[in-house]
């Protein structure tokens, strides 16, 4: 019922005047479904009031899931800037021909990464002060202002400065010439904890810190404080922005969370099975004889491996569905390939689409059942599926033909 074009810009036609969408699909590819982020970004905006804008946590590229069609399609939902892991994320989204505001998150601590922040129109974070001494000092050269956001550290211990020393701070950079304070911010550590009494301990930090700050007359044009979980479960700690990034994705931070509102995974990983064979019993399968079969078994190889993102500790724990029916993955899991049991299934042939991570039917794999195999989060699933693997976007029948 679907068909699905490139989202990477590149030309879908060869000089054999094949589709390039019809051969990056032979394989294996991430399908990524734009409308299902659109529902997402409309959802979370239901949870904000009027003054509160959404900030999109598009790092790692957008979770995985391409940053350049992530950005694009959440700014036309009604988020209002985006946020980034690095300096080279934020020149990718520029070059891409984004204007919103981007925050970059993550330190910067050179002379030439501010010039590149500078010439790019990007919004850096002062994690302290000489950090924010280096900015100032490398600005001055051009004479160019930059709008900056200040971190407070209430309790990650990661990046910031500490709550307690941010007035000090803020008086600091206000008398740095060329730095135009943007915001105050601090980020939290276990707001997907069932029991929010560490949260709120960091908000308290938070608000005496921004009430210590008033006292001395800095008052920051914006704070922002809550990640994805935060946005779902605490509206006192909207602030003025939130910053979503899991839930964007349809992904919840954690199970208690899944009844606040309703949210569509945006991303779904498949391939294809490239070759159906029968082996006797006890023959051994993939390297190391991981599995022997007990039986006379029909198996599949299906063109998708670890250098793809299929965590190899998965090995002859996971499962797929091939029309509607789960199957089950046998042997280790190689770079390349997997094989499969697909005795139970009658008309399985090569060429079939097995989908690994999303819904066949009325089946369905998420990242989250593969995170809790691993003992992992579903934020690291979804951020290990290689480039290899293109993005595709998912189109409806009367968008054929359009490429994201």
């Amino acid at each position: 019922m679907f068909s699905q074009e490139s989202i990477s810009g590149v030309a879908t036609k060869n000089r054999y005047n094949y589709h390039l969408s019809e051969i990056i699909r032979q394989r294996a590819w991430v399908e990524i479904d734009l409308s299902a982020l659109s529902h997402n970004v409309v959802q979370i905006k239901q949870l904000l009031s009027p003054k509160t804008t959404l900030m999109a946590v598009v790092k790692a590229d957008a979770y995985g899931h391409g940053a350049i069609a992530v950005a694009q399609t959440v700014l036309q939902a009604g988020a209002k800037a985006l946020a980034v892991a690095t300096l080279g994320e934020g020149i990718e989204l520029r070059e891409a021909g984004i204007t919103a505001p981007i925050l970059i998150l993550g330190a910067i601590n050179t002379p030439e990464e501010i010039t590149a922040i500078a010439h790019w129109n990007l919004e850096p974070t002062l994690c302290y002060p000489e950090q924010a001494l280096m900015v100032s000092d490398t600005l001055s050269q051009y004479e160019k202002p930059l709008s900056v956001h200040l971190k407070l550290d209430t309790g990650m211990s990661r990046l910031g400065t500490p709550w307690h020393q941010g007035t000090e701070f803020a008086s600091l950079v206000q008398q740095l010439p060329y730095l135009n304070l943007s915001s105050v911010y601090s980020h939290l550590a276990t707001a997907d904890d069932p029991d929010p009494s560490h949260m709120y301990l960091q908000h308290k930090r938070f608000k005496t810190a921004i009430d210590n700050l008033k006292a001395q007359g800095i008052v920051p044009p914006r704070l922002h404080f809550a990640n994805s979980a935060a946005t779902l479960i605490a509206p006192q700690l909207h602030y003025d922005l939130v910053r979503v990034g899991l839930a964007l994705y349809g992904l919840y931070p954690a199970d208690h969370l899944r009844s606040i509102v309703p949210l569509k995974p945006v991303l779904q990983v498949k391939a294809k099975i490239t070759q159906i064979k029968s082996i006797p019993a006890n023959t051994g399968v993939s390297y190391g004889y991981q599995f022997v079969s007990d039986r006379p078994m029909k198996i599949a190889v299906v063109g998708i491996g670890y250098a793809d993102g299929v965590p190899r500790n998965l090995s002859n724990r996971l499962q797929v569905l091939i029309h509607g029916q789960r199957a089950c993955q046998i042997g280790a899991i190689t770079m390349d390939q997997l094989m499969l049991d697909v005795s139970h299934l009658r008309h399985v042939k090569v060429g079939d689409v097995v989908t690994l991570i999303g819904k066949d039917e009325d089946q369905e794999i998420s990242a989250d059942h593969w995170a809790k195999m691993l003992g992992t989060i579903s934020w690291e699933i979804l951020c290990g599926f290689k480039h290899r693997l293109p993005r595709i976007k998912q189109l409806n029948k009367v968008e054929l033909g359009v490429v994201g």
